[in-house]
């Protein structure tokens, strides 16, 4: 499963971008999705160093190839104070998306999942209700198509 309720943190502690990505990345190995946080998120911050994951009305996607994922992932986060994250719209960040799939993995599943998640973000109805959900289940239930089939 791509996420399940252990993957969601609806209320954020994190301050910035960095600390942020490391609070969702100690979630994934508790559910046993990495082997390690270090490991992980060193290709995470990786990533955000070529391009910004901010891609604007309040959302982030950070996401990054490492040998430390065991299987594709999704980690949900929401900061109801808003994050610094150098977004294309120069806002703050709301809700953080973290994903992370296998180095060896050559089916490009990370291309597929954003791909979906961006055509879903593109909907003002879904990101609404991703910003008003205040139960892991809402969270759940609006990603519930996402497949890496």
């Amino acid at each position: 499963m791509i996420i399940n309720e252990n993957m969601i943190i609806l209320d954020l502690e994190a301050k910035d971008k960095e600390s942020a990505i490391l609070e969702l990345a100690k979630q994934a190995l508790k559910e046993d999705k990495i082997t390690s946080v270090d490991d992980f998120a060193k290709s995470v911050f990786e990533r955000e160093k070529t391009y910004t994951t901010g891609v604007g009305n309040g959302i982030a996607i950070p996401h990054g190839k490492s040998d430390a994922v065991k299987e594709a992932m999704i980690v949900f986060g929401k900061s109801s104070h808003g994050i610094e994250w150098e977004s294309l719209d120069g806002k703050p960040v709301n809700i953080i998306f973290l994903l992370g799939v296998p180095d060896k993995n050559v089916s490009d599943i990370h291309l597929k999942i954003l791909s979906q998640l961006s055509r879903k973000l593109m909907n003002d109805e879904f990101v609404e209700r991703l910003k008003m959900a205040d139960a892991k289940d809402d969270v759940l239930e609006a990603l519930s198509d996402i497949n890496i089939e």
